[in-house]
């Protein structure tokens, strides 16, 4: 490994293998995270500090580079304000506030700059988000491809999820069909008239869904995730490996539309690899797993649905199962290589 590649920035086994050793290996156990808090002693989407009585901020950071800008159901500025409302919502917290960075490129048209950015504004004033910091900056003609847009998301909560409590007979729900978004960036990077095929993107806030969850359910949630670079399969085998359990998922459940499936299949990709933004994938505990189900359809996600379960073994563990239509059982490893690169 001498060099940076596309498939460091998939967010598949080579990410996970650059940042434990370029950042994680090299911080003292001490400062991976405030006392009482969550940070990269347990890496997720967001990390928690521990305010008074008994709540916690919950603050995430991440940078978009979506290749193109624009897109079919979205573009670059409403992708990073969703992206950065999701990944507080994934640690149990309810947003409150958002800061943005934004470099462009010399010569970008300020027209498509403005669209972008009213993208942005729209999330975060139908969210009622406050906006309260940020930053600009140019670079020359051809040092940056276009745009990158990074974003720091706040929320509050008084209960975390983390996702190393998954457990043994907790229910696998996804919130929606998977790969939508994958898929649209996939086909557009590859020359293919995505418009012939009507598919968007999924980008949208999860708020209307998590808020009232954690609200009514919130003890039952034992781990959860908006699944985006490295998709579900990288998901899941966070999960698995976390929590020392196998996870097993079945393909009759799993809601992904034709078209993803049949241009997936048509460039080699696996859908469960594709990147997802605007779909919840939950661990919850079977006792409530269909009434969650059937709650979820009631807010609107009428594919919600149980799309595998946790076992305890003791032969295997750490890994994720995948059963197929006919009832054989594979491996379903975490992604590697490029995939689709600048997918977020």
């Amino acid at each position: 490994m001498s060099y940076i590649t596309l498939a460091h920035g998939s967010g598949g086994l080579e990410t996970s293998e650059i940042v434990n050793m370029l950042l994680f290996r090299k911080v003292p156990d001490k400062l991976k995270l405030i006392q009482g808090g969550l940070g990269i002693d347990f890496p997720d989407d967001a990390a928690a500090i521990p305010i008074s009585d008994g709540k916690f901020i919950v603050i995430t950071m991440d940078s978009y580079t979506v290749n193109p800008p624009f897109f079919p159901g979205g573009d670059i500025g409403k992708l990073a304000a969703c992206g950065s409302i999701n990944d507080v919502l994934m640690l149990g917290g309810k947003p409150i506030a958002i800061m943005d960075s934004i470099v462009v490129e010399e010569g970008f048209p300020i027209d498509q700059l403005e669209k972008i950015i009213n993208s942005f504004m729209n999330v975060i004033k139908d969210e009622d988000i406050a906006l309260i910091g940020g930053d600009f900056k140019v670079m020359p003609k051809g040092q940056i491809d276009k745009i990158v847009i990074t974003t720091v998301g706040i929320g509050i909560t008084d209960k975390l999820i983390i996702d190393r409590n998954v457990k043994p007979g907790d229910k696998i729900i996804v919130s929606d069909y998977i790969g939508d978004h994958g898929a649209v960036i996939m086909i557009m990077q590859q020359g293919i008239g995505v418009e012939e095929t009507k598919l968007t993107s999924d980008v949208k806030s999860l708020t209307r869904l998590m808020i009232p969850l954690i609200e009514k359910y919130g003890d039952y949630i034992h781990a959860a995730r908006d699944p985006t670079r490295g998709g579900v399969a990288m998901a899941l085998n966070d999960w698995a490996k976390a929590s020392n359990t196998v996870i097993i998922i079945d393909e009759k459940k799993i809601p992904i539309r034709e078209e993803v499936a049949s241009y997936s299949s048509m460039l080699g990709i696996d859908p469960l690899y594709l990147a997802c933004e605007g779909v919840a994938l939950l661990a919850i505990d079977n006792e409530v797993a269909d009434e969650v189900v059937e709650f979820m359809h009631k807010l609107g996600f009428k594919n919600a649905r149980v799309i595998g379960e946790v076992k305890k073994s003791e032969k295997l563990s750490g890994i994720v199962l995948y059963r197929s239509a006919v009832g054989g059982l594979r491996i379903l490893e975490p992604p590697r290589g490029e995939l689709v690169p600048r997918i977020c």
